[in-house]
């Protein structure tokens, strides 16, 4: 019998490693593909593309930095609509960065903006189409997958103004969002992983067995407060080492494109923002912690004392002893500035150096730092000869500024731009985009540039809107970091002193109407400015005027279809008009582009509960609930919903589960009032409308309705106080006077 043939060991150990090897591959393709199907994951582009009226057009994606931060954390810019092939006319600007360069903390007004009006008013027969890529709480490994994008979509000028955020930012040195200064090869291939569903699914996985909270807030810079860095944390130099291989790749995506970029320097508050938190040197040998310890309290004293100079000696002396500590350069630069009417003026470059060391030094990192400008310096220099333009936002500002120091002349707190600051580096960015245009025939233009407030004007800036913008900044610097720092209390009544100008500016004027003529101008000057509209619809809910508000809002949807913030506030609006039915595809397409949003399944809810939709909207509460357990008005919402699926005693256990969370919310009070009363339950009814009284003393029907209580347990009498006070408060309402005239009848005895 012949022998039968073999596989020769060699070729059979062949194919085991090459199954070992695409065995795995098989089945991680075969499950990205089921898991695309299933409808599984994200995606992680910057743009979507959107069909209307037969046009391709690209809008922002809501699910973009889904790859960078907690989904309860995410961050979005603002909404944008642009044609997918840009018209021959147009010129197409795109700028990216951070908040600053987004506009924050009203994008509204920001820089980018007053760009738009520079250039309309400078060149009136020119389009221009500005699209700000920027994002609160991005750096570098966010701001370069978008550049990638951009690259492919016929950008003429790029503005580059990022840096704010490579500390704090995803994957920065002092990061609450994951991994802190990883090596640029894992952040890369972390980002390439979260492309494939598989690679979604896997981080999911580990956010859960991690035990990764699902209902965190956005809570600004306190989120931050327990993630200080030394400034000799080696992962600040591994931060700094991926943002200059980040901006390389940022920019020769630009150039590439064909695109002229002007990548800018960053300006940061010296001069009037102390830095956020000290770290001395942990290894400074005892007798010399001592004696910084020593002058360092001198120095306080001295100051405190008014002795600005002797201060000044003392914190020099400290700064000397441990340079890492932030707050004694600063405390040294402001006495030497308070103390140059004695001495005589110091020199700006001094002045600067001290300020400057106190912001490179800042344990909490929220400012671009001299080490950041030089990689943008050195990054502009390694590119020139490739026709790329540094633009020295820095020192242009600085010049600027009193005494060369920037300060809040130009922000409002420790990045963000003033009305004045958003104007100049706006003005600064023109200027840079006419150089760029010089070789253009319809560039040439000797016009003056427009003023500030002539951009104002067109960009909508009321006294209403102003002392919106203003009561913004006021709240912001009323929380930590900001209202730790030394100065806060100055720079409060600076700001409350603007308040107070503007409020004066108001008096005998008819302030709503004049502010609402001013915006209709405005948006005869720009009628495709939806910024316009969305304030304009403010205006109108501040007045109460609900059909005019939902009117802008719908204008807002026609303008931009696609914009989460256009869908919820019409369906909102739609809603408090009535109109619910109409609002409720509205609500749930919100709800479906931010899934994380809790203001979308809220009003969804609202939308369906007045639709007697009850199941539909205990679902919505309920997923508002989960997205932040805490807020008591989402739990009485349910509390309302569980009444009208007739389950009652569940109800009735949400609104004591709100009041337990938030004692103060008279509503909450009165809805489990009225329902106890529904279960005869008259003694804790009375109590609680009794609380619902003492928390809101005009709410009428809480009077009306205890006063009903009581006479039902015929404590007369004191019904009598509630009905008469009741119609104190509305003389006309005939419910009162009804069950007055009945109690009072009960109060006559009988016989008479």
């Amino acid at each position: 019998m012949p022998e039968q043939a073999q596989c020769p060991p060699a070729r059979r150990g062949g194919l085991f490693k090459l199954l070992a090897v695409c065995l795995p591959l098989l089945l991680v393709a075969g499950l990205e593909v089921l898991l695309r199907v299933g409808g599984y994951g994200f995606p992680t582009g910057f743009f979507h593309k959107i069909r209307q009226n037969g046009q391709e057009f690209l809008a922002n994606s809501d699910t973009f930095t889904y790859r960078f931060f907690p989904p309860e954390l995410v961050r979005w810019p603002e909404p944008f609509l642009i044609p997918a092939i840009k018209p021959a006319d147009t010129t197409r600007i795109f700028i990216f960065g951070e908040s600053a360069a987004m506009g924050d903390p009203q994008p509204a007004y920001g820089a980018g903006r007053f760009l738009e009006v520079l250039l309309r008013e400078r060149f009136p027969g020119r389009k221009f189409e500005i699209v700000n890529t920027g994002i609160t709480a991005i750096n570098s490994h966010v701001i370069l997958p978008i550049a990638q994008e951009c690259a492919q979509q016929q950008g003429d000028i790029w503005i580059i103004y990022m840096g704010n955020n490579e500390m704090v930012g995803p994957f920065g040195a002092a990061t609450i969002f994951g991994g802190q200064a990883p090596p640029l090869a894992m952040v890369r291939m972390n980002l390439a992983l979260q492309q494939l569903r598989v690679g979604q699914l896997a981080k999911a996985a580990l956010r859960r067995i991690g035990g990764a909270s699902t209902n965190a807030t956005w809570e600004g810079m306190r989120m931050f407060l327990q993630n200080q860095i030394s400034p000799d944390d080696p992962r600040r130099a591994s931060a700094n080492r991926n943002f200059e291989a980040n901006l390389g790749g940022i920019v020769r995506a630009g150039l590439g494109s064909g695109a002229k970029v002007v990548l800018s320097t960053m300006s940061v508050n010296l001069g009037d923002c102390p830095p956020f938190a000290s770290m001395g040197n942990p290894h400074l040998p005892a007798a010399e912690r001592a004696r910084f310890d020593k002058v360092l309290a001198e120095g306080l004293a001295q100051e405190k004392a008014g002795d600005v100079i002797g201060a000044a000696r003392s914190f020099e002396q400290a700064a000397g002893a441990d340079p890492q500590f932030a707050e004694a350069h600063y405390r040294w630069a402001e006495c030497l500035r308070q103390g140059s009417n004695q001495v005589g003026p110091p020199a700006t470059a001094a002045l600067l150096k001290h300020y400057q060391a106190a912001c490179d030094t800042d344990a909490l990192p929220f400012r671009a730092d001299s080490q950041i400008n030089g990689i943008i310096r050195r990054v502009g220099a390694q590119f020139a000869d490739r026709g790329l333009v540094l633009s020295d936002a820095e020192s242009a500002l600085a010049e600027r500024s009193p005494g060369g120091i920037p300060g809040d002349e130009v922000f409002y707190e420790h990045v963000h731009f003033s009305l004045r600051g958003n104007y100049l580096l706006g003005r600064l960015w023109a200027e840079e985009v006419v150089r760029a245009l010089s070789t253009s025939p319809t560039a040439t233009n000797t016009a003056p540039w427009a003023s500030q407030e002539t951009c104002e004007r067109d960009l909508g800036l009321t006294i209403w809107n102003r002392s919106f913008l203003l009561d913004m900044v006021v709240e912001r610097m009323q929380k930590p970091p900001l209202s730790s720092q030394p100065n806060n209390q100055k720079r409060l009544a600076r700001l409350q002193a603007e308040l107070n100008a503007i409020h004066i500016q108001r008096a005998g004027t008819n302030e709503v109407y004049h502010s609402g003529e001013e915006l209709m101008r405005a948006i005869q000057r720009a009628p495709r400015d939806h910024w316009l509209y969305e304030n304009l619809a403010g205006l109108y809910e501040a007045v109460g005027d609900l059909k005019r508000a939902a009117g802008a809002y719908r204008k807002i949807h026609e303008l931009l279809p696609p914009d989460f913030y256009g869908n919820l506030q019409l369906g909102r609006f739609l809603g408090r008009t009535g109109q619910s039915a109409e609002g409720e595809p509205l609500l749930r397409e919100a709800a479906r582009q931010r899934p994380y949003v809790p203001d979308s399944w809220v009003e969804l809810g609202n939308a369906c509960l007045a639709q007697a939709k009850y199941a539909s909207a205990l679902e919505a509460y309920e997923r508002a609930a989960t997205l932040r357990p805490r807020e008591a008005s989402y739990v009485a919402s349910m509390g309302a919903a569980l009444i009208k699926l007739n389950r009652r005693e569940e109800g009735i256990a949400a609104y004591r589960r709100a009041i337990g969370m938030r004692p103060e919310a008279f509503e909450s009070h009165f809805e489990l009032a009225t329902e106890l009363v529904a279960g005869n339950n008259l003694d804790e009814a009375a109590r609680e409308y009794e609380e619902a009284i003492r928390l809101d003393p005009g709410h009428l029907v809480s009077r009306i309705n205890l006063g009903v209580v009581l006479f039902r347990q015929n404590r007369i009498a004191e019904s009598i106080q509630l009905f008469e006070a009741a119609l104190q408060i509305n003389p006309a309402d005939a419910g009162a006077a009804e069950y007055l005239r009945q109690a009072r009848a009960r109060a006559v005895p009988a016989g008479r």
